[in-house]
């Protein structure tokens, strides 16, 4: 694409901005209150500027600088008495105390020295007291405009010293039409569904859509929606819905397979949890109850995606976390439940065929095998694991927690995956030392971690996608009374009711 000659490999995103306050698309709070200030001369001393990135809050706040002076606004000449600070880069109270001493000298030119604070949420603590001061007792001559993306982090006491004006995403049907606008200018053929793709993905900022508008222009003579998700990175819908599905009905194994393809076609894990969150939000509003919570569960793990360091880790975990809750579905009973009750009977009636021996005094009963830590204690610790490695650790923890524990007589852990990605994660050296470390404190002796892989998938999962452990899997054996030992001081208390 040729631009004219002057300004060949100016962005449109510069060329095209705004002016005038009237040149502003959308904002039309903002640009209606600002209008009537400057037509009453009621200019206040300190404005604050606050709202997602790329809508408007830097061009306002250069327009409303040159136009409160009476100067014409001149990119290429800018005015010696306007003074635009980036608060990322100048945060130290160093610089505020410059700008403090020198606030004070009178304008060389203009009637008023503007200063206009970019990202101000940037400075430091001892860099705001500073500022503080300035505006609390700010010259007749001077205008501050400060801006910033994130107004929760500004104190309290510089939000009161200014007029605050909210500024709002635009809409995309005018992102749309504006987009057209500079497409005509600029001679790019690109047709109404690339367009709005490209508003779609701007998200409300005006600078990030005719940023994208300006990479598209050298795609092609004619830019059709494809090209622009090929350009953006966006995976066709139907690869989307299919992973959705398969995430929901199928086998583990497919939804690591599709999510592998997605991956080796180079579409990002950001973009493919973007895409799923998405289609998710739409059959939220068609969804049964059940399959509301199921949803709205993977909704809020997809959005967590973006922030993580492994992105594609952290989203392969999600989908295969999710596939197994999915699988699992309520089994039907086969006996009544356990009862609680305050105190174990004397004659618990399936614990042995002899009652006499259940009411042996502890003295004579056989004890049972000894392991260094009671079952209770292992699951205590475990959790107690996870928890501490949540904190700090997010993807570790989310591999963890996908196996299973059981402690064997020597005082280690048998931990069982179904895939063996998991246990490599796990038996890194650096992740065996941490895990071996937080359980040796939590057990108070060495305790060893093995990591196996059976690749079985259980026939009944707990609300945590973990194996339920049932009678008739641990060798077909009776309860015995040290088992409802164990349930009682667990549930703190029981009865065993017949079959």
């Amino acid at each position: 694409m040729l631009y004219n000659e002057g300004i060949m490999g100016q962005a449109l995103y510069r060329k095209y901005r705004s002016k005038s306050l009237s040149e502003i698309v959308g904002q039309e709070h903002i640009k209606k209150t600002l209008a009537n200030a400057l037509k009453n001369g009621t200019i206040s001393h300190a404005y604050l500027f606050t709202g997602p990135r790329g809508v408007g809050k830097t061009s306002i706040a250069r327009i409303l600088a040159y136009e409160v002076n009476g100067i014409p606004y001149d990119e290429s000449n800018p005015a010696i008495d306007i003074i635009e600070i980036d608060a990322a880069s100048n945060r130290r109270i160093d610089e505020i105390r410059d700008l403090r001493d020198k606030v004070h000298i009178a304008p060389a030119y203009a009637k008023y020295k503007v200063y206009i604070i970019d990202e101000v949420h940037m400075l430091t603590k001892e860099a705001f007291n500073a500022l503080l001061k300035t505006l609390e007792e700010p010259p007749a001559h001077a205008i501050f405009i400060l801006a910033t993306t994130e107004v929760h982090k500004l104190p309290d006491t510089i939000i009161s010293r200014t007029q605050r004006f909210t500024f709002k995403p635009v809409d995309q049907e005018k992102t749309v039409a504006h987009l057209s606008n500079i497409a005509k200018k600029e001679h790019i053929s690109i047709d109404q569904e690339a367009l709005e793709l490209i508003a779609e993905h701007g998200e409300g900022s005006f600078r990030d859509s005719i940023s994208l508008l300006d990479q598209a222009s050298n795609i092609r003579d004619t830019i059709s929606a494809e090209d622009i998700r090929t350009m953006l990175g966006v995976a066709p819908l139907t690869a989307i819905e299919q992973l959705l599905d398969s995430t929901k009905t199928s086998h583990t194994a497919d939804v690591a397979k599709q999510l592998s393809q997605l991956k080796e076609a180079g579409y990002e894990a950001a973009q493919i949890a973007k895409q799923l969150s998405a289609l998710l939000r739409t059959r939220l509003l068609d969804s049964s109850a059940t399959d509301a919570l199921w949803l709205m569960k993977l909704l809020g793990d997809l959005l967590e995606v973006p922030t993580k360091n492994d992105q594609t880790t952290f989203l392969e975990l999600t989908l295969l976390e999710a596939n197994l809750r999915a699988a699992s579905k309520p089994q039907p009973e086969t006996h009544e439940p356990v009862k609680q009750s305050k105190e174990l009977p004397e004659k618990p009636k399936n614990i042995t065929p002899k009652p006499k021996e259940v009411k042996q005094s502890p003295t004579t009963v056989e004890p049972a095998p000894s392991i260094s830590a009671p079952v209770t204690d292992i699951m205590h610790a475990w959790d107690a694991l996870l928890d501490e490695i949540k904190v700090k650790y997010n993807t570790l923890y989310g591999v963890l927690k996908m196996g299973v524990p059981k402690m064997d007589e020597s005082n280690t852990i048998i931990c069982t995956f179904r895939f063996a990605f998991h246990q490599k994660r796990i038996n890194e050296p650096k992740n065996k030392k941490l895990i071996h470390d937080i359980l040796a404190k939590q057990f108070g002796m060495p305790v060893q971690l093995s990591c196996v892989v059976d690749s079985k998938p259980p026939e009944e999962l707990t609300e945590q996608g973990l194996p339920v452990i049932r009678q008739d899997e641990q060798e077909n054996k009776p309860l015995t009374a040290a088992d409802v030992d164990t349930i009682s001081n667990i549930f703190g208390g029981a009865e065993v009711i017949e079959s």
